[in-house]
């Protein structure tokens, strides 16, 4: 490739035309009020144990805030929660007052009717370029039996139905 530019422009083509997965990651700030924001940078990476990975912006605004707990849960939305991927991408500042959501038995905020919620501890940070990616070791698992919500080219939507035909 010519120059920088163009290949970051093709590294983006070429990861927005891989579909994923819409979560949002809550978690309670030092101070013990609720943040979120919308990842689709979210993978498992072990069994044994149990862990997940996810990776936030530095420019994000509440980066440092995320980067100070200890633990945080991964709402893995339903087919039918764009409005919760669009909130949590907003540059809304309450953003809990304006969707369903509870304080879990763990003491982390959960959001309502989602397809999964994986509640986890920090197991640690890793400094990569510009983002942390921060791996969770999960705690709680709460399963629906829900259709997930999917990202691709910059669309969120449910997966088509003749995709399993």
């Amino acid at each position: 490739m010519d120059n920088k530019i163009e290949q970051i422009a093709s590294f983006k083509a070429a990861m927005g035309n891989y579909p994923t997965g819409v979560t949002v990651v809550t978690a309670f700030n030092q101070e013990g009020k609720p943040m979120g924001l919308t990842v689709n940078s979210f993978a498992s990476v072990s069994l044994e144990p149990l862990l997940i990975l996810w990776s936030i912006d530095k420019r994000v605004y509440s980066y440092e805030e995320f980067l100070k707990v200890d633990k945080f849960t991964v709402n893995i939305l339903a087919s039918d929660q764009s409005d919760l991927c669009t909130l949590f991408s907003s540059k809304i500042e309450d953003r809990f007052s304006q969707c369903d959501w509870k304080k879990s038995k763990l003491d982390l905020p959960v959001l309502s009717d989602t397809l999964a919620t994986l509640q986890c501890k920090v197991f640690s940070q890793i400094d990569a370029g510009d983002h942390t990616t921060i791996i969770g070791e999960v705690l709680d698992i709460q399963n629906e039996n829900k259709e997930p919500l999917l990202y691709h080219r910059r669309t969120i939507g449910a997966i088509p139905e003749e995709f399993y035909h």
